[in-house]
């Protein structure tokens, strides 16, 4: 009867932990639109990267995904901890973030665009980069802006970068007058300036990126996930929801 007992004991904690592990965590940093933002009617955070990670995760036996939002420059280290399964807002694959965490195929291209006031001296990103340039930048901690801009601008002495915790606070800097313009991918860059009244975005582009999905490296899960996400690549669904946020010019 006591081995009886046991066994059915270790049966129903063998269930209990498998209920731990109903959905995946994902970190992100929620002020990404389109791609993670929270919705102003439920307040939950949406966007391409909760539906696709969301999709994802139901492809691979799961319920689903829980989102976990927090500050951008937080997201690798959350990764590398353990606080979440892996991170996925709009994060481009660079040398210096690999030595950290591993990336899947990537699943977007984004860009990185520059943000002025109408009327700035600032006419291109070439302008930026002159000599005897001396622009304050705005960028989000952390970010490939804030990246490209400490190479390209702040260690060549041809200017200072301000550094915020998301693109909104950079803008409201930039609004102030307090900087010159913001670095940034080129999706919020259109939603901060459609909001705000007097900026607009340079016809020319910074740099171009691919996003992908950030995990711990060595992660069982990594090749798990990459093979999900290039099936939902391969049969036009992460493309569909791509289209769904973002409309084609």
């Amino acid at each position: 009867m006591k081995k009886i007992i046991a066994l059915v004991l270790v049966s129903l904690l063998a269930l209990s932990g498998a209920a731990f592990a109903e959905t995946l965590k994902m970190g992100t940093n929620a002020a990404f639109p389109p791609y993670e933002y929270y919705d102003d009617e439920t307040g939950e955070i949406v966007g391409i990267d909760a539906e696709i990670a969301d999709l994802i995760c139901k492809k691979l036996g799961y319920d689903g995904v829980e989102i976990v939002d927090m500050d951008f420059s937080a997201i690798i280290n959350a990764v590398v901890s353990g606080k979440v399964d892996f991170g996925m807002a709009g994060m481009t694959v660079t040398e210096e973030r690999l030595q950290s965490v591993d990336f899947t195929t990537s699943y977007a291209t984004g860009i990185q665009s520059v943000i002025v006031p109408e009327g700035s001296d600032i006419t291109s990103v070439d302008d930026l980069f002159a000599e005897g340039a001396n622009h304050k930048v705005g960028v989000q901690l952390g970010t490939t802006g804030d990246i490209y801009c400490s190479g390209d601008i702040e260690e060549a002495g041809l200017g200072t970068i301000e550094r915020y915790n998301n693109g909104a606070d950079a803008v409201v800097a930039l609004v102030s007058g307090k900087i010159d313009c913001v670095v940034i991918d080129n999706q919020p860059a259109q939603k901060f300036v459609a909001a705000n009244e007097g900026l607009k975005i340079l016809e020319t582009a910074y740099t171009e990126e691919d996003y992908a999905i950030c995990l711990n490296k060595d992660s069982e899960l990594t090749a798990q996930i990459n093979e999900a996400l290039e099936a939902l690549i391969a049969d036009g669904t992460v493309q569909s929801v791509i289209d769904k946020y973002i409309t084609a010019e």
